[in-house]
Protein backbone atom coordinates (compact mmCIF):
# COMPACT_ATOMS: atom_id res chain seq x y z
CA UNK A 1 0.00 0.00 0.00
CA UNK A 2 1.27 3.30 -1.03
CA UNK A 3 2.05 6.42 2.24
CA UNK A 4 1.21 9.26 -0.57
CA UNK A 5 -2.61 9.87 -0.28
CA UNK A 6 -4.19 12.42 -2.83
CA UNK A 7 -7.37 15.04 -1.78
CA UNK A 8 -8.61 18.00 -3.22
CA UNK A 9 -7.94 21.58 -2.20
CA UNK A 10 -11.41 24.17 -1.91
CA UNK A 11 -9.50 26.84 -3.70
CA UNK A 12 -11.10 25.26 -7.24
CA UNK A 13 -14.23 26.70 -5.62
CA UNK A 14 -13.15 29.63 -3.69
CA UNK A 15 -12.52 31.62 -6.92
CA UNK A 16 -15.80 31.64 -8.29
CA UNK A 17 -16.84 33.74 -5.21
CA UNK A 18 -18.76 33.89 -2.25
CA UNK A 19 -21.83 31.71 -3.99
CA UNK A 20 -19.47 28.62 -3.77
CA UNK A 21 -18.51 29.81 0.08
CA UNK A 22 -21.24 27.64 1.96
CA UNK A 23 -21.15 24.45 -0.18
CA UNK A 24 -19.04 22.15 1.27
CA UNK A 25 -20.96 19.92 1.84
CA UNK A 26 -21.48 19.27 -2.23
CA UNK A 27 -17.63 19.76 -2.87
CA UNK A 28 -16.97 16.76 -0.28
CA UNK A 29 -19.69 14.99 -2.92
CA UNK A 30 -17.43 15.79 -5.99
CA UNK A 31 -14.08 15.53 -4.11
CA UNK A 32 -15.01 11.79 -3.43
CA UNK A 33 -16.55 11.00 -6.64
CA UNK A 34 -13.32 11.98 -8.43
CA UNK A 35 -11.70 9.39 -6.26
CA UNK A 36 -9.92 11.76 -4.01
CA UNK A 37 -9.44 10.57 -0.06
CA UNK A 38 -9.39 13.57 1.37
CA UNK A 39 -10.10 17.54 1.72
CA UNK A 40 -7.51 20.41 2.20
CA UNK A 41 -11.01 23.43 2.57
CA UNK A 42 -9.55 27.24 3.89
CA UNK A 43 -11.48 28.65 6.79
CA UNK A 44 -13.62 31.07 4.71
CA UNK A 45 -15.08 27.95 3.11
CA UNK A 46 -16.94 26.00 5.85
CA UNK A 47 -20.03 27.59 6.08
CA UNK A 48 -22.53 26.15 7.80
CA UNK A 49 -19.68 23.37 8.17
CA UNK A 50 -17.36 25.59 10.76
CA UNK A 51 -19.61 23.39 13.22
CA UNK A 52 -16.95 20.58 13.47
CA UNK A 53 -19.69 17.92 14.46
CA UNK A 54 -21.55 18.71 11.40
CA UNK A 55 -18.10 18.70 9.57
CA UNK A 56 -17.42 15.32 10.67
CA UNK A 57 -20.41 14.13 9.97
CA UNK A 58 -20.65 15.06 6.16
CA UNK A 59 -17.11 13.91 5.56
CA UNK A 60 -17.84 10.48 7.28
CA UNK A 61 -20.81 10.07 4.98
CA UNK A 62 -18.51 10.04 1.75
CA UNK A 63 -16.21 8.77 3.20
CA UNK A 64 -13.41 11.75 2.96
CA UNK A 65 -11.17 12.47 5.56
CA UNK A 66 -10.28 16.32 6.39
CA UNK A 67 -6.66 16.12 5.69
CA UNK A 68 -5.71 19.60 6.46
CA UNK A 69 -7.71 22.60 7.44
CA UNK A 70 -5.61 25.97 5.77
CA UNK A 71 -5.81 28.92 8.25
CA UNK A 72 -5.30 32.42 5.77
CA UNK A 73 -4.07 35.44 8.02
CA UNK A 74 -2.17 38.77 7.18
CA UNK A 75 0.27 38.41 10.09
CA UNK A 76 1.59 41.83 9.40
CA UNK A 77 2.74 42.64 13.10
CA UNK A 78 5.66 41.84 14.75
CA UNK A 79 3.41 39.48 17.37
CA UNK A 80 -0.28 38.28 15.98
CA UNK A 81 -3.23 40.88 16.69
CA UNK A 82 -5.67 39.43 19.33
CA UNK A 83 -8.54 38.82 16.50
CA UNK A 84 -5.69 36.75 14.83
CA UNK A 85 -4.75 34.75 17.89
CA UNK A 86 -7.89 33.65 19.04
CA UNK A 87 -8.91 32.41 15.46
CA UNK A 88 -5.91 30.40 15.43
CA UNK A 89 -6.39 29.33 18.93
CA UNK A 90 -10.17 28.06 17.73
CA UNK A 91 -8.80 26.20 15.19
CA UNK A 92 -6.24 24.54 17.04
CA UNK A 93 -8.64 23.57 19.73
CA UNK A 94 -11.40 21.94 17.15
CA UNK A 95 -8.59 19.99 15.40
CA UNK A 96 -7.23 19.11 18.68
CA UNK A 97 -11.13 17.63 19.50
CA UNK A 98 -12.56 16.70 16.15
CA UNK A 99 -9.71 15.85 13.99
CA UNK A 100 -6.27 14.68 15.94
CA UNK A 101 -5.00 13.42 12.90
CA UNK A 102 -5.68 16.94 10.42
CA UNK A 103 -2.89 18.62 9.91
CA UNK A 104 -2.91 22.92 10.27
CA UNK A 105 -1.75 24.78 7.05
CA UNK A 106 -0.81 28.53 7.39
CA UNK A 107 -0.80 30.66 4.44
CA UNK A 108 -0.28 34.42 4.54
CA UNK A 109 -2.73 36.49 2.57
CA UNK A 110 -0.70 38.57 -0.26
CA UNK A 111 -0.03 41.82 -0.23
CA UNK A 112 -0.27 44.09 -3.28
CA UNK A 113 3.32 44.44 -3.12
CA UNK A 114 6.78 43.79 -1.94
CA UNK A 115 7.63 46.73 -0.06
CA UNK A 116 9.30 46.71 3.52
CA UNK A 117 9.88 43.32 2.32
CA UNK A 118 12.33 42.28 5.28
CA UNK A 119 10.15 43.59 7.82
CA UNK A 120 7.27 41.82 6.91
CA UNK A 121 8.95 38.46 5.89
CA UNK A 122 10.57 38.38 9.84
CA UNK A 123 6.92 39.69 11.09
CA UNK A 124 5.51 36.75 9.76
CA UNK A 125 7.70 34.21 10.62
CA UNK A 126 7.35 35.54 14.10
CA UNK A 127 3.37 35.03 13.62
CA UNK A 128 3.22 31.84 12.20
CA UNK A 129 6.26 30.53 14.44
CA UNK A 130 4.21 31.19 17.41
CA UNK A 131 0.77 29.56 16.35
CA UNK A 132 2.62 26.35 14.95
CA UNK A 133 4.40 26.29 18.70
CA UNK A 134 1.19 26.57 20.23
CA UNK A 135 -0.38 24.27 17.73
CA UNK A 136 2.45 21.51 18.03
CA UNK A 137 2.00 22.05 21.92
CA UNK A 138 -1.23 20.47 21.60
CA UNK A 139 -0.74 17.67 19.90
CA UNK A 140 -1.78 19.47 16.27
CA UNK A 141 0.88 19.32 13.57
CA UNK A 142 1.91 22.23 11.55
CA UNK A 143 3.04 23.31 7.93
CA UNK A 144 3.38 26.59 5.85
CA UNK A 145 1.93 27.31 2.40
CA UNK A 146 3.81 29.86 0.58
CA UNK A 147 2.25 31.38 -2.47
CA UNK A 148 3.14 33.25 -5.83
CA UNK A 149 1.18 36.21 -6.58
CA UNK A 150 3.04 39.57 -7.27
CA UNK A 151 2.37 41.14 -3.49
CA UNK A 152 3.56 37.45 -1.82
CA UNK A 153 6.71 38.13 0.39
CA UNK A 154 7.62 34.25 -0.11
CA UNK A 155 7.53 33.64 -4.11
CA UNK A 156 11.76 33.68 -5.59
CA UNK A 157 14.36 31.07 -4.71
CA UNK A 158 16.12 33.98 -2.11
CA UNK A 159 12.77 33.99 -0.18
CA UNK A 160 11.87 30.80 0.06
CA UNK A 161 15.61 30.09 1.71
CA UNK A 162 14.58 33.11 3.95
CA UNK A 163 11.34 31.12 4.98
CA UNK A 164 12.60 27.40 5.18
CA UNK A 165 15.93 29.24 7.35
CA UNK A 166 13.37 31.21 9.34
CA UNK A 167 10.82 28.33 10.01
CA UNK A 168 10.71 26.42 13.29
CA UNK A 169 11.22 23.00 11.89
CA UNK A 170 10.86 21.53 15.38
CA UNK A 171 7.19 23.21 14.92
CA UNK A 172 5.98 23.68 11.41
CA UNK A 173 6.88 21.55 8.20
CA UNK A 174 6.73 22.72 4.39
CA UNK A 175 4.01 22.46 2.02
CA UNK A 176 5.28 23.43 -1.63
CA UNK A 177 2.70 23.93 -3.70
CA UNK A 178 4.79 22.67 -7.02
CA UNK A 179 2.54 25.56 -9.57
CA UNK A 180 3.72 28.94 -6.88
CA UNK A 181 6.69 27.67 -6.90
CA UNK A 182 6.93 27.28 -10.89
CA UNK A 183 5.68 30.87 -10.75
CA UNK A 184 8.34 32.22 -8.75
CA UNK A 185 10.74 31.09 -11.39
CA UNK A 186 11.79 27.97 -9.74
CA UNK A 187 12.42 24.36 -10.75
CA UNK A 188 9.65 22.24 -8.65
CA UNK A 189 11.60 19.07 -8.71
CA UNK A 190 14.66 20.86 -7.37
CA UNK A 191 12.76 22.98 -4.49
CA UNK A 192 11.55 19.61 -3.56
CA UNK A 193 14.40 17.76 -3.28
CA UNK A 194 16.26 20.88 -1.75
CA UNK A 195 13.67 21.27 1.21
CA UNK A 196 12.36 17.35 1.56
CA UNK A 197 13.67 16.99 5.49
CA UNK A 198 10.51 19.81 5.63
CA UNK A 199 8.12 18.56 3.59
CA UNK A 200 5.21 17.34 5.37
CA UNK A 201 2.56 18.60 2.67
CA UNK A 202 2.02 19.25 -0.71
CA UNK A 203 -0.19 21.49 -3.20
CA UNK A 204 -0.28 19.76 -6.90
CA UNK A 205 -1.55 22.40 -9.88
CA UNK A 206 -0.26 23.04 -13.22
CA UNK A 207 1.09 25.77 -14.84
CA UNK A 208 1.55 26.30 -18.40
CA UNK A 209 4.94 27.50 -20.56
CA UNK A 210 3.45 30.94 -20.46
CA UNK A 211 2.96 31.13 -16.96
CA UNK A 212 -0.60 30.92 -17.21
CA UNK A 213 -2.43 28.16 -15.04
CA UNK A 214 -3.30 25.32 -17.06
CA UNK A 215 -5.47 22.12 -15.98
CA UNK A 216 -3.29 18.89 -14.75
CA UNK A 217 -1.15 17.34 -16.86
CA UNK A 218 -1.84 20.31 -19.74
CA UNK A 219 0.65 22.72 -18.57
CA UNK A 220 4.68 21.95 -18.15
CA UNK A 221 5.30 20.76 -14.45
CA UNK A 222 6.58 17.25 -14.05
CA UNK A 223 4.36 15.83 -11.12
CA UNK A 224 5.61 12.37 -12.00
CA UNK A 225 8.98 12.99 -11.85
CA UNK A 226 8.11 15.26 -7.67
CA UNK A 227 5.93 11.65 -7.21
CA UNK A 228 8.50 9.45 -7.96
CA UNK A 229 10.95 10.96 -5.81
CA UNK A 230 8.32 11.56 -2.84
CA UNK A 231 7.84 7.89 -3.10
CA UNK A 232 11.45 6.69 -3.36
CA UNK A 233 12.07 9.07 -0.15
CA UNK A 234 9.29 7.41 1.63
CA UNK A 235 6.93 10.48 2.07
CA UNK A 236 4.01 9.56 3.94
CA UNK A 237 1.50 12.16 3.59
CA UNK A 238 -0.92 14.07 1.68
CA UNK A 239 -0.70 15.51 -1.90
CA UNK A 240 -3.53 17.81 -2.56
CA UNK A 241 -4.82 18.84 -5.50
CA UNK A 242 -5.83 22.20 -7.01
CA UNK A 243 -6.54 24.06 -10.05
CA UNK A 244 -6.94 27.68 -10.91
CA UNK A 245 -7.10 27.74 -14.68
CA UNK A 246 -10.06 29.69 -16.22
CA UNK A 247 -11.95 26.46 -16.50
CA UNK A 248 -11.70 25.62 -12.79
CA UNK A 249 -13.17 28.86 -12.49
CA UNK A 250 -16.20 28.92 -14.13
CA UNK A 251 -16.68 24.51 -13.99
CA UNK A 252 -14.51 23.45 -10.59
CA UNK A 253 -16.69 20.75 -10.82
CA UNK A 254 -15.44 19.26 -13.87
CA UNK A 255 -12.07 21.04 -13.45
CA UNK A 256 -11.88 18.50 -10.11
CA UNK A 257 -13.10 15.20 -12.22
CA UNK A 258 -10.24 15.77 -14.95
CA UNK A 259 -7.47 16.33 -11.91
CA UNK A 260 -9.31 13.01 -10.30
CA UNK A 261 -9.12 11.34 -13.60
CA UNK A 262 -5.36 12.26 -13.83
CA UNK A 263 -4.49 11.26 -10.64
CA UNK A 264 -5.80 7.70 -11.25
CA UNK A 265 -4.03 7.40 -14.22
CA UNK A 266 -0.64 9.16 -14.06
CA UNK A 267 0.26 9.54 -10.12
CA UNK A 268 -1.64 7.13 -8.34
CA UNK A 269 0.46 3.79 -9.97
CA UNK A 270 3.59 5.50 -9.21
CA UNK A 271 2.78 5.58 -5.66
CA UNK A 272 2.40 1.35 -5.64
CA UNK A 273 5.81 -0.47 -4.61
CA UNK A 274 7.48 -3.07 -6.67
CA UNK A 275 6.71 -5.48 -3.94
CA UNK A 276 3.27 -3.99 -3.85
CA UNK A 277 2.87 -4.98 -7.85
CA UNK A 278 5.05 -8.02 -7.38
CA UNK A 279 2.21 -9.66 -4.84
Amino acid sequence: MSSITFGCQTYTWQMSGPSQYDSLEHIIGVGAAAGFTGLEPEMIMLGRLSDPVRLKSALEAKRMKLGALCLVEDWLGTTETAKERAEADVVIRNLKTYFPSTLLALCQMPGTDRSHLQERQRNLLACANSVARRAVSQGVHCTYHPNSPPGSIFRTADDYQVLLNGLDASACGYAPDLGHIAKGGMDPLTVVKTYRSLINHLHFKDMASDGSWAAMGEGVIDFTGVVRFLQQTGYQGWIMVEDECPRAEHDPDGATAHNGAYVREQLMPLTVSTTSQAR
